[in-house]
């Protein structure tokens, strides 16, 4: 599973751009971030835990870490 591809696809199925989450991310974190560098982070999956949680709480969903 690459992470990048998931992202992806919640993103489109929830009619939300890459541009757009770009821009959320650059506000949270309150400096320059392109469309571009997220696309590539996504492609390569070298997203960080930060840009993951901003990007899945504007998709309405929240990281859960479960133990077996």
């Amino acid at each position: 599973m690459n992470i990048g591809n998931e992202i992806k696809k919640l993103a489109l199925d929830n009619g939300v751009t890459l541009t757009y989450l770009a821009k959320c991310i650059e506000k949270e974190k309150g400096k320059a971030y392109s469309v571009q560098n997220l696309s590539a982070k996504l492609k390569k999956g070298t997203a960080n835990f930060n840009e993951l949680s901003i990007i899945l709480k504007e998709l309405g969903y929240q990281i859960k870490f479960e133990k077996k």
